[in-house]
């Protein structure tokens, strides 16, 4: 459903594009859209931002959100297709020259919105920028990740998230710091750059297209950098169940998909085959079958 933009002038006036499109992409998150979005609504230059939500076919009260904030421009999809495909929806949609990706459980400071574009403006050479997150008691979270590759993802082959890296005092003291895969709980990007790469790769399920992402920053020579003086406040979500057995194949072929692009075809068979033998090996029947048919969230809504 499309409403008015808050960026448009008057009856007859040229409209004034956005500067920044905010990005939410959410499945059964209702109270968190409505927490991050309030924060939005509060953000210094509003004006100047499109707030794009996609809800990935939720069953909650996540479709009345558009007549609570009749600001926004809300999409409601009819199954749920994977994050990949909501992201490249939002993302067409998107007329702002910055893309700022949040998850539905981040809340963002009056100024966090305005001072990473600010960011983005003065550092040609900077593809995005992300804010420094803290939980609900201020203390800093460590929510970026190592590089992607085929060390870093060997634990994803056995079932495990990719490790997170400690937030250091030197960080936090840093005016700056590079990072090398922020995920897209809130990272702003340029629009352009994404666009140039034909958008998001829809092989990736509900995981790695950010991953994509940064490794294809870095082999452009680019940067990606956080700024620990500009904040927001992660809620941290329930953990999913550890049983979803859709949720852990999409995980993994996500990872063999993301090897193969960047390191060969043959990185990428073999971390699946691995995969598929510890699961053999552990008589994880029910992951071995979803491995073996290429199972991930939205396969079976195309």
């Amino acid at each position: 459903m499309n409403v008015p933009n808050p960026s448009a002038t008057s009856a007859g006036a040229t409209p004034t594009l956005p500067k920044v499109a905010v990005i939410l992409i959410a499945h059964n998150q209702g109270a968190e859209l409505r927490r991050a979005i309030s924060s939005l609504e509060k953000s210094e230059g509003r004006q100047q931002m499109e707030i794009l939500v996609v809800d990935c076919a939720s069953d909650d009260s996540t479709a009345s959100i558009a007549e609570e904030f009749p600001a926004i421009t809300m999409q409601r999809l009819p199954e749920n297709f994977g994050a990949t495909k909501a992201l490249n929806i939002a993302t067409r949609t998107a007329r702002a020259e910055y893309l700022f990706l949040l998850s539905p459980e981040v809340e963002v400071a009056p100024d966090t919105v305005a001072r990473l574009a600010e960011k983005l403006d003065l550092e040609s050479s900077v593809i995005g920028v992300c804010p420094l997150l803290l939980d609900e008691n201020g203390k800093p979270v460590a929510r970026t990740r190592p590089f992607p590759n085929r060390q870093s993802l060997a634990e994803v082959r056995e079932g495990r998230e990719l490790g997170w890296i400690p937030i250091s005092q030197e960080t936090l003291a840093a005016e700056r710091c590079a990072i090398s895969y922020p995920g897209r709980e809130a990272l702003m990007v340029r629009k352009q750059f994404i666009a140039g790469m034909n958008y998001f790769d829809e092989r990736f399920g509900e995981y790695w297209a950010d991953a994509d992402l940064a490794v294809k920053i870095r082999k452009a020579g680019r940067k990606l950098e956080m700024y620990p003086a500009i904040r927001a406040t992660w809620h941290a979500p329930e953990e999913s169940a550890p049983n979803d057995i859709i949720l852990r194949s999409d995980r993994i072929l996500g990872a063999a998909t993301l090897l193969s692009k960047h390191e060969g075809f043959l990185a990428g068979l073999g971390f699946r085959v691995a995969a598929i033998l510890s699961a053999l090996m552990r008589f994880d029947f029910p992951l071995l079958t979803a491995l073996a048919g290429g199972k991930k969230v939205g396969s079976q809504a195309q």
